[in-house]
């Protein structure tokens, strides 16, 4: 805040700064590959301790079927959908955008980036922990868990293409 006629300079102040510094630390930093990539090994673990956790306590592990791959690709088609017309809105037609709505797809594509390498993770870790073994349904458990992992990294990629895509001229701090 800028000292006015009844207020004097606050030592804590630091210098005003233009709203379009990219130190500014009002603005939205893209999503972190780090925070990102932490998620999804975090997640690969639990889901590779799941299966003999789950096996443990209840004497069985889950099912797997193809609904879940199948509703992970369905999310992640619509997350692309939303990404690739907030493009063409965004960049090819330079449509205004209502702040709300910009606020709403920008949220959606980060956490589409967060939820793709958690479940990512997790179905990768399940797959992981059936390789090797001779249990019934062991191959189709493995399969199908790969297939829904990558379906969550197809999400993660969807969220970050929607995160990428919500941004404007006057957000890129590159010229």
């Amino acid at each position: 805040m800028a000292p006015g006629p009844d207020r004097t300079p606050d030592p804590g102040d630091g210098p005003e700064r233009p709203s379009g510094d990219p130190e500014d630390p009002r603005r939205l930093r893209p999503t972190s590959p780090a925070a990102l990539t932490a998620t999804g090994v975090v997640a690969l673990v639990v889901g590779w301790l799941l299966r003999p956790v789950l096996e443990a306590v209840s004497g069985s592990a889950p099912q797997m079927s193809w609904a879940q791959p199948a509703t992970l690709l369905v999310v992640a088609a619509a997350v692309a959908w939303t990404a690739w017309a907030t493009w063409r809105a965004l960049q090819v037609r330079h449509e205004r955008m209502e702040a709300h709505r910009a606020v709403n797809r920008l949220a959606l594509g980060r956490a589409s980036a967060y939820v793709g390498a958690l479940v990512g993770g997790l179905y990768a870790g399940y797959a992981v922990s059936w390789l090797g073994l001779r249990a019934e349904l062991a191959e189709a458990r493995a399969i199908r868990s790969a297939v829904a992992a990558l379906a969550g990294v197809v999400i993660l990629v969807a969220g970050l293409v929607l995160e990428r895509a919500c941004r404007v001229r006057g957000d890129d701090p590159s010229p």
